[in-house]
């Protein structure tokens, strides 16, 4: 009977499974999906689920006219203590309860390929979690292990994704390099400094090749708040005043807005309290029609369609100098022309620390330019053009390598096998 590994990159955006055979020592195949669940409005008939995954998950929340439960960015909540459940048609959902449907998801198609029902993983986990942060860090990996649990697997190792993401660039090379590896993913940016050797591909003992990892709390979905910050939220009547009492008039509180900026945020305007001071605003701005699109965005659950405009636009600006940030849903009308000199003004600051951090893991870990042979770079936020620059201004003597920015990590999560010693 063939003996199966997979590597499982669970990412904040997408989550991707490498099909590993023991035996062959190869990869049969990559399967990747959007890291999105959605929970239909009505619930399902008898032991039928009550929710899709992936690409399903989208058409079917555009199907059922947005009205259900849709859940984008969820590796996000694995560290935070302050999630503890979220109930969904009267059923209790805690972190690693969210996790398991997308793993579970990846496993039964992966499953399906071989034929076999395989319990044995490599689950690629960031450096940290949430900012070298411990108590965080150790919370997410037990909530991330029960995940995997619930799922099928039986025999799970964890590997540090931008380790997986070095051992598939390593089966590229022709020597020995030392490689700078940063994987900038949706919800961290993560770096590796390791020396790679093709003579070394599925050696037992890695230990003394690892030099130095760290990481930082920012990936594509910081770029993606900051954008929504800045050029989304006024659409949704950041800048709306009120009249308090008579004679007084105030703007109405910026926290309203920091909270359509994440999705996890979303739940905040569930509670009755908070859907009458908005309803107070309304009414006292005397019908403002952008805090009416607020409103709009809240009651009809389109968050992640907004967001999908925004990424439509940091694509765009990845390979060209304008784009249009375009939305036109349920009377709520956005067209604004982005130049990638206002976008990169925007992402800035979250660029900066990005940057800042790196040169910290540089100075701490004594890691000299001179003798980095190459960097690899992967991760769907590696495209932005400027992380690209940061990357190329730091390095102008490396040699600037990526590979599949969406499959090498599970690819390299597959090649870990020697993590069980078996």
């Amino acid at each position: 009977m063939e003996k199966y590994l997979y590597g499982i990159d669970f990412g904040t955006t997408n989550s991707a499974l490498a099909i590993y055979d023991e035996e062959t020592k190869e990869i049969n195949s990559t399967i990747i999906i959007p890291s999105l669940i959605y929970f239909y409005h009505q619930p399902g008939v008898g032991n039928t689920p009550n929710y899709v995954v992936g690409e399903e998950a989208i058409s079917a929340y555009l199907n059922d006219d947005m009205k259900g439960r849709f859940i984008k960015s969820v590796k996000q909540i694995l560290s935070r203590s302050s999630f503890t459940e979220t109930r969904i048609q009267n059923k209790r959902y805690n972190a690693s309860d969210l996790v398991a449907i997308i793993l579970k998801e990846l496993k039964q198609r992966a499953d399906e390929l071989i034929g076999q029902d395989c319990r044995k993983a490599v689950i690629g986990r960031p450096v940290f979690f949430d900012d070298d942060d411990v108590q965080k860090d150790t919370l997410a990996q037990t909530r991330l292990t029960k995940a995997a649990a619930i799922a099928g697997f039986e025999e799970v190792c964890f590997q540090f994704e931008p380790i997986g993401a070095a051992f598939a660039y390593e089966k590229t090379l022709a020597k020995k390099e030392n490689v700078l590896v940063a994987d900038l993913g949706g919800g961290t940016t993560d770096f590796t400094y390791l020396v790679l050797d093709p003579q070394k591909v599925g050696s037992k003992d890695r230990k003394n090749d690892m030099i130095a990892n760290g990481g930082i709390y920012i990936g594509g979905d910081s770029l993606d708040s900051a954008f929504m910050w800045e050029k989304g939220t006024p659409y949704f009547g950041k800048h709306t005043q009120y009249e308090a009492t008579p004679g007084k008039v105030l703007t109405v509180p910026k926290s309203l807005f920091v909270n359509i900026c994440s999705w996890e945020q979303m739940n905040f305007f569930n509670g009755p309290r908070i859907k009458k001071d908005i309803e107070d605003y309304y009414y006292f701005s005397r019908n403002d029609r952008k805090f009416k699109n607020l409103i709009t965005l809240i009651d009809n659950n389109l968050g992640y369609s907004v967001f999908q405009a925004i990424e439509k636009t940091k694509i765009e600006l990845s390979n060209t100098d304008t784009s249009a940030f375009s939305y036109h849903k349920m009377d709520i009308d956005i067209e604004e022309e982005i130049t990638l000199p206002v976008y990169e003004e925007i992402i800035a600051k979250d660029v900066n620390r990005i940057a800042s951090y790196l040169d910290q893991f540089m100075l701490q870990n004594n890691i000299d330019p001179k003798n980095i042979d190459s960097l690899f770079l992967t991760g769907g936020t590696s495209m932005v053009g400027s992380i690209q620059k940061l990357f190329k201004n730091r390095f102008p003597h490396v040699n600037l390598n990526s590979g599949d920015n969406f499959k090498s990590v599970a690819k390299g999560l597959a090649y870990s096998g020697y993590l069980f010693g078996d």
